[in-house]
């Protein structure tokens, strides 16, 4: 498994980052983009690096937050062929809270129409491919996540309730010695996820944790306690960056040694 960086919050030696995530995987014979970032950058970046878009097989969304999802648009216009599979919960309803207020923060509103025959609605554990696997969230309790991270869904025109993460899911491939687990932001906890999908795949090693942590508010007695959850979970490397934060990933470096690797755009590693 080839994984590229086509965009991430920190810049590669010449090209720029922003913002967001935007994987490009290949995987045997198999092409996926997870996400997209927060604009056409990742296509401008892919151009730069070789990779034509239009040889994608899929397009994943890993959750309905407009970090990931507004250069969805650009990839249509790259690709011709390929579904993008979204959450069966993603819908145009995230948003965050300031104070009093609640700042839209979700998909470009009509995507979902101008693309619906593009658009594949991903069960909560759904095969999209042999050895590519699409796991929604099994860890109850999630609304209180949504509640610490000030992110809530919308329900009519003024009713918000707390955001349980059923727009995000987990992207997993099968390699001969265990599972590589994908999830851009980890909103329902990295610790969770790495549990779900061992749950999901009895007796396998987790090989790596690829994606953000969303720990970039966080205390740092809350990160060092998080890195212990994560070591416990089992994952053999960790590679993480976007929404983790420079600090909280200095301070995972320090809990977790060598297996903690930083994302930048650009980078190229494989995982075997």
């Amino acid at each position: 498994m080839r994984v590229t960086v086509l965009v991430d919050n920190t810049d590669g030696a010449s090209l720029k980052g922003e913002w967001g995530l935007s994987l490009y995987i290949e995987y045997g014979d198999k092409t996926v983009l997870l996400d997209a970032g927060l604009s056409g950058l990742f296509a401008d970046n892919a151009a730069k690096l070789g990779i034509d878009l239009n040889k994608a097989d899929y397009a994943v969304l890993s959750h309905a937050h407009d970090d990931h999802a507004n250069g969805m648009d650009r990839f249509f216009e790259c690709n011709d062929h390929a579904d993008l599979y979204i959450a069966k919960g993603a819908e145009e309803d995230c948003y965050d809270r300031h104070r009093l207020l609640y700042e839209y923060a979700g998909i470009p509103r009509g995507i979902l129409r101008r693309h619906a025959d593009r658009i594949v609605r991903a069960e909560e554990d759904m095969m999209i491919s042999d050895g590519i696997r699409l796991l929604g969230h099994t860890t109850p309790g999630l609304e209180k996540i949504g509640i610490e991270s000030k992110m809530y869904l919308r329900r009519g025109l003024f009713r918000f309730i707390p955001d349980d993460f059923r727009h995000e899911h987990s992207l997993i491939f099968e390699l001969p010695d265990g599972v590589v687990v994908f999830n851009s932001c980890s909103h329902a906890g990295a610790d969770n996820i790495i549990n779900e999908a061992a749950a999901a795949y009895p007796g396998k090693r987790i090989l790596a944790m690829i994606g953000g942590f969303h720990l970039f508010r966080r205390s740092d007695d809350y990160v060092r306690a998080f890195a212990k959850r994560v070591e416990a979970a089992g994952a053999d490397s960790i590679w993480t960056g976007h929404c983790t934060g420079e600090h909280a990933l200095a301070i995972l470096k320090e809990e977790l040694g060598d297996k903690v690797h930083a994302l930048r755009t650009g980078l190229v590693f494989e995982i075997q």
